[in-house]
């Protein structure tokens, strides 16, 4: 509750010493309930193996405000399972800032923004919010802003620590790096819609003795280049793609060349166009090199999709490069057809079938096939301000991802499935986790 106590006192000062005239003051939020029972989400389930099933939300609470060359914006949030506080209690750990950030305009073009921040771009493959996720992710990063027209460069870092310690410079919070260098461009050549990218993430390591007792410290550094966006639409017809290549060391100090390629052809189809009916048919690959568990191991050929939201990718059972699931591994092909049908403007149902299978086989007796997938969701506007999404997932594993996760007795059926309540009325993408 200290959070929100200093975020009123924030907004009254605000309101107090800035001239109303003057600046552009803004409260808004977004709450999120969400039901979901897993059977293999994630990871296969053992036949004696009991189904989750739980419901949990997240409130954001948004407050900007503006004045002539400057922007202040403060998210906070509140990420909850249903039950898990007592109804009486004094307080709790559930409780977080999201965001918090200050932009400056230092023309009409340029402006630098610095705090803690969402990094959202393209299609949140290596860098996304994690929206699906409640708590969502955000950066303490400074970053630097260009945008004329459809030209955007973007140019920023982070530099992270434990605490304000008064001596060293360890930094040992897991899943997070130490330092980040990050330079995109985006803009339009005709008819096509491009974006590049450079992304230097460091992450800290550590040599120990016998006795455990730390005797080196340093930075390994992986950097990740490419093209992470390219669109072509040709009428009806949609050409995408992206390319991400890795080179550097991971934080075991291996040499990394790994990639990520994707390419998509979609296909609309309009039914109704004065009640807004459309049919899209989208056809894809998606290559994640891997590392070979005998040959390669002195060197990482395991592509890492960073910071992305990878749920909305390979399936949304998130049976890979989910919460770290599959990284440093065999790879992933990944073959997907995707049919969205929009009933409406309020209405639509989307169907997704993958076939997945390792870039780099298990072993020398294993062939590569992984699985397969069907996702189905359905999404609805149920008035300007509340949505309502749900989805059904079922895999359709392989023995050899049987293997590859360990599991001894898997169950005979693999399922997931959700309903969410959705309330965020400014926002413009009011379904979550979903790539149209």
């Amino acid at each position: 509750m200290k959070i929100i106590g200093a975020i009123s006192l924030t907004i009254i000062l605000s309101i107090a010493l800035i001239p109303a005239a003057h600046a552009q003051f803004n409260v808004d939020g977004q709450i999120v309930q969400r039901a979901e029972y897993r059977h293999g989400f994630g990871k296969l389930i053992e036949e004696n193996e009991e189904p989750a099933a739980f419901i949990a939300h997240r409130a954001r609470l948004n407050v900007q405000y503006e004045l002539e060359s400057f922007k202040f914006y403060v998210s906070v949030q509140d990420v909850r399972t249903w039950g898990n506080t007592p109804q009486v209690k004094l307080t709790d750990p559930y409780l977080s800032l999201h965001e918090a950030w200050a932009e400056t305009f230092l023309s009409d073009n340029f402006s630098i923004k610095l705090g803690r921040q969402e990094l959202n771009y393209d299609n949140f493959r290596f860098l996304g919010n994690l929206d699906w996720a409640l708590q969502g992710r955000a950066h303490d990063f400074a970053l630097l802003k260009y945008e004329k027209g459809a030209l955007k460069f973007h140019a920023g870092g982070g530099y992270n620590q434990d605490n304000q310690s008064l001596n060293g410079n360890f930094f040992s919070t897991p899943n997070q790096y130490k330092v980040a260098h990050f330079l995109r461009y985006e803009n339009i050549a005709g008819k096509f819609n491009f974006s590049l990218l450079f992304w230097n993430n460091g992450l800290q390591y550590s040599e120990v003795d016998n006795a455990g007792e730390i005797i080196k410290t340093g930075i390994h550094y992986r950097q990740t280049f490419g093209l992470p966006s390219l669109k072509y639409q040709l009428g009806n017809t949609g050409f995408a793609g992206f390319y991400y290549h890795q080179v550097g060391k991971d934080i075991q100090g291996r040499d990394v060349k790994a990639y990520d390629a994707s390419a998509q052809i979609s296909q609309n189809f309009p039914i109704d166009t004065t009640q807004g009916s459309n049919f899209r048919l989208t056809l894809g690959i998606e290559l994640l090199t891997g590392t070979d568990p005998v040959d390669n191991a002195a060197e990482n050929n395991s592509f890492s999709p960073l910071y992305g939201t990878n749920h909305a990718h390979n399936g949304y059972m998130d049976m890979f490069y989910v919460g770290g699931r599959h990284e440093n591994s065999v790879g992933l092909r990944d073959m997907f057809l995707r049919m969205r049908y929009d009933i409406n403007p309020k209405l639509f149902l989307s169907l997704n079938i993958h076939s997945f299978n390792s870039f780099t086989p298990y072993s020398e007796n294993e062939d590569e096939h992984l699985g397969y997938e069907t996702d189905l969701a359905l999404g609805y506007l149920l008035n300007r301000s509340v949505s309502l999404q749900a989805g059904y997932s079922h895999f359709f594993q392989s023995d050899q991802l049987e293997n590859l996760q360990n599991v001894q007795n898997p169950a005979g059926r693999q399922n997931w499935g959700y309903l969410m309540v959705i309330y965020r009325p400014t926002l413009k993408n009011r379904f979550i986790g979903l790539l149209f």
